[in-house]
């Protein structure tokens, strides 16, 4: 639904700092109670680096998509008011300009960003859902997230993880697949290579940045095996070594901790999660795996366990 400016304003007390839940590169977070004691989170994005056309596709976006692994859109505000602006000579004197105010409002999510002080059974839960989130994005909805990363994942109470933040986003018509852009907009470290250094937008850059999160949510790093392009024997003992020191990591924990009873089959989790993690960040993006074929991997995995 269309939000009017002045009830966002009255249900976040006038966007104070007590009702603020964070703030990143684009906006402000606040909290908004309504009447009925419902709570919403109200994004206000910062007018100096507002793109109407970020906006406006974020919207549209939003208002199809309805998932358990995604942030459910609840409405929008988009307003101008003509304000007096100081000339930035130091005159003191003012003008009037038209002063975009741009807001958007989601389902409110109570524990905020992904954790990862967890034990095994959860993070598996959180992988299976952020894949789950991001296979209906790519397949149902057609769109491109590509600002996949843990600030942009968020746990409701039920520690059920939901896909957020589309302002970056592409959507793909039917029989496309790629764009080539200038606007390599996005967070590094979790960019893929063909798209940090290229332009070339597809569906495997989200998988890039999906293998960097899993990798992260599995070791609490993001320092995966260096792949050499040159030498595929290389790589692949590298990636070997690595799954190799994760697995005996998190079975000395299984063993040291009476609570995993199940301690073959977290092994097998383990090992099966790194190895698609591996496959997502292959830098040869014809590698990747969809997130359809991912899912129909832990699907399987979960129906033989």
């Amino acid at each position: 639904m269309c939000l009017r400016l002045e009830f966002l304003r009255a249900i976040t007390c006038d966007f104070s700092t007590e009702s603020e839940l964070g703030r990143g590169g684009y906006g402000v977070v606040y909290k908004g109670v309504l009447r009925s004691g419902k709570i919403i989170a109200v994004k206000k994005l910062f007018e100096l680096h507002l793109k109407e056309e970020n906006f406006q596709n974020e919207v549209s976006y939003l208002m199809g998509i309805k998932h358990r692994n995604i942030v459910q859109f609840v409405g929008y505000c988009a307003e101008s008011h003509w304000e007096a602006i100081e000339k930035p000579s130091g005159s003191k004197k003012h003008i009037f300009a038209e002063v975009p105010k741009r807001l958007l409002c989601f389902e409110y999510v109570s524990n905020k960003g992904l954790s990862l002080d967890l034990k095994w059974n959860m993070r598996y839960e959180i992988i299976k859902g952020i894949c789950n989130g991001l296979r209906f994005l790519h397949d149902e909805c057609r769109i491109i997230h590509l600002d996949l990363k843990p600030e942009n994942i968020l746990m409701d109470s039920n520690m059920t993880p939901k896909i957020a933040d589309f302002g970056l986003s592409r959507i793909f018509g039917e029989q496309q697949s790629h764009i080539v852009t200038d606007n390599h907009a996005g967070t590094r470290g979790y960019m893929a290579p063909e798209y940090l250094i290229h332009g070339v937008i597809t569906k495997k850059a989200d998988i890039f940045s999906l293998g960097i999160i899993i990798i992260e949510i599995i070791t609490g790093q993001r320092e995966y095996p260096y792949f050499d392009l040159d030498s595929s024997k290389n790589a692949a003992t590298s990636c070997q070594h690595f799954k190799e020191k994760v697995l005996r990591s998190w079975r000395s924990k299984f063993v040291s901790t009476s609570k995993y009873i199940s301690m073959k089959k977290y092994s097998q989790q383990v090992e099966l999660c790194i190895a698609i993690a591996l496959t997502c960040v292959d830098p040869a993006m014809e590698k990747r795996p969809t997130a359809k074929d991912i899912v129909q991997v832990l699907n399987a995995a979960d129906q033989t366990s």
